[in-house]
């Protein structure tokens, strides 16, 4: 990939589309693991790394085009990103799901919260 790099900008451009790459693996393999501290670390790592690499894209278009290289490269990383959101998302569901089922919440009121026998106290004023 170093060859297909012309200046300065698209090496740094490259830098950080790998420091993303790098931290979606760790992220995978954190959820592969099941690490939730990992997972924690590594998903605050990706979101920094994303961020200064939207910040350096986002300089370098402001200084003219970016190679179809890295364009097609930011593209498919882009995929990675939304397919890790996506398995973040079901990780979660399933999370949620298991802990409805170990924990239930209490049953749900057929009356608004203020409806019912758990009325809030209101001083100086007659309830009915």
């Amino acid at each position: 990939m170093a060859d297909a790099l012309h200046t300065p900008t698209d090496t740094r451009l490259d830098a950080a589309l790998a420091a993303v790459e790098d931290r979606l693996n760790a992220l995978g393999e954190a959820l592969r693991e099941r690490d939730s501290v990992a997972i924690e670390q590594q998903a605050d790592a990706l979101h920094r790394t994303l961020t200064a690499a939207v910040d350096q894209f986002a300089q370098a278009a402001k200084r003219g085009p970016v190679s179809p290289a890295l364009r097609q490269r930011l593209a498919r990383t882009g995929g990675l990103v939304a397919a890790q959101r996506e398995s973040l998302s079901r990780a979660t569901a399933a999370l949620d799901r298991a802990m409805d089922v170990l924990l239930p919440r209490d049953a749900a009121s057929v009356y608004s919260p203020f409806g019912n026998a758990e009325r809030p106290a209101r001083s100086g004023s007659i309830q009915a």
